[in-house]
């Protein structure tokens, strides 16, 4: 299996709010989880990602929601870029939780290795994806595409990306 990030967009309170699913895999493990964000964290994630590393131990860290009991989210989704090596080798790590009670919880952590030029392709597939005209993002490592709608996604993407058991 390859490593990937799916995002599905369902219509909700645009264009301020989104509900999002997204579909993650290392090549070994996958997930997925649906969450909220406001529109605008599309184009954080581009502004970062796009300009992904900055210097040898650049880091970027993002998180929606909490694992902590106390905080009473619904799930926590943590998406952090970093650097690897001097040679700016990276990784993005995804961290899923569905802070549900056991024995209904879910919690994956996993990374993606790549080359800062596939970050830099996320972000900007993130930026085209802010602009709201396409229902589904994915990308890997060797390469990235947007999807103005879901059937068309079907009929490229394996259907497991798209509707992870």
């Amino acid at each position: 299996m390859t490593p990937y990030i799916c995002i599905t967009r369902y219509p909700y309170e645009e264009p301020y709010h989104l509900n999002l699913v997204m579909s993650v895999s290392n090549g070994s493990t996958s997930s997925a989880l649906e969450f909220y964000l406001g529109a605008d964290t599309l184009t954080e994630w581009a502004d970062a990602y796009e300009k992904f590393p900055q210097h040898a131990q650049s880091v970027y860290l993002w998180e929606l929601g909490s694992e902590r009991a106390e905080d009473r989210f619904a799930y926590y989704l943590r998406m952090q870029l970093f650097t690897t090596d001097a040679w700016g080798h990276s990784a993005l790590q995804i961290r899923l939780n569905n802070n549900q009670d056991l024995p209904y919880r879910e919690i994956v952590d996993m990374c993606i290795r790549t080359e800062p030029a596939q970050i830099n392709q996320l972000g900007a597939l993130f930026r085209w994806f802010s602009r709201l005209e396409h229902q589904v993002l994915f990308w890997s490592p060797s390469e990235g595409q947007l999807f103005e709608t879901i059937e068309q996604a079907e009929q490229c993407l394996p259907v497991d990306v798209l509707r992870p058991s």
